[in-house]
């Protein structure tokens, strides 16, 4: 039976449908990953002409039909229009919204996931601290979220907290000095890295953003990320390949 439903979430994607309207991909905290049909909102004149783009954040009334949703109306209360006047920073959003869409299914709780996402984009918009670091914090971050997490806090082979480790990224985290034997692919990491690393995996979302590191843990930091998600996030993601043409290639 059909019915209205509101959600709040934030628009990762649209796509033209037809010549007047767009089907958009919705992260939402009641009903995960949703898609909808927004009708005329390609018009010149349309109510949803400013709503429906990436990055806008708020509360979307939907119509629930037999086979999808239709957009009734929203209420975008950040449209995040400073990522739209900075190129590279826009693109960090993209591929953070195409890295969280992977994960996202349908009918999941992607409360976490629409929170990290949110104060990411935050801290893109405030330049606090450098976008390379953002974007090692929003990945270990969001694998964490949905399960695919490095361990970090002891060693995965005999548990040991104490003995000093290396990080395989084969393993799937730390290794201490008495397991490492036969351990092809071992990063150092020093305390620094070591004790970011941890408060990643571990802060509230609200002071995810709040610490800054060292352009030596900094990079630590991006080849522990770029050798983990090598091995186990197996997308190409298009935004990262742009992201990358336009910073460079400087950030992995």
């Amino acid at each position: 039976m059909s019915q209205a439903v509101t959600v709040t979430g934030m628009i990762l994607s649209y796509a033209p449908i037809g010549e007047y309207d767009k089907r958009i991909v919705i992260l939402t905290r009641e009903k995960g990953k949703i898609s909808a049909f927004a009708k005329g909102a390609r018009r010149p004149n349309s109510l949803f002409m400013g709503s429906v783009n990436p990055f806008s954040f708020g509360v979307f009334q939907l119509y629930e039909g037999r086979n999808s949703y239709n957009l009734m109306q929203a209420q975008i209360s950040n449209y995040f229009m400073e990522l739209r006047e900075d190129v590279e920073a826009a693109y960090y959003g993209f591929y953070f919204m195409e890295f969280a869409g992977y994960y996202a299914k349908e009918y999941t709780d992607e409360t976490q996931s629409l929170k990290l996402l949110y104060q990411t984009l935050r801290a893109l918009t405030k330049k606090l601290i450098p976008n390379e670091l953002i974007r090692c914090i929003f990945e270990l971050r969001l694998i964490s979220i949905n399960g695919e997490g490095p361990q970090m806090f002891e060693c995965v082979s005999c548990g040991d907290k104490e003995r000093k480790t290396i990080f395989s990224p084969l393993k799937g985290g730390l290794v201490c000095e008495e397991c490492r034997n036969g351990i092809i692919d071992g990063i150092m990491i020093d305390n620094s890295t070591l004790y970011a690393l941890q408060y990643i995996v571990s802060s509230t979302l609200e002071k995810l953003y709040a610490f800054n590191v060292s352009e030596e843990v900094l990079r630590k930091l991006q080849e522990v990320m770029k050798r983990y998600l090598d091995i186990y996030v197996e997308k190409q993601f298009k935004s990262l390949e742009i992201l990358e043409m336009l910073t460079g290639g400087l950030k992995k």
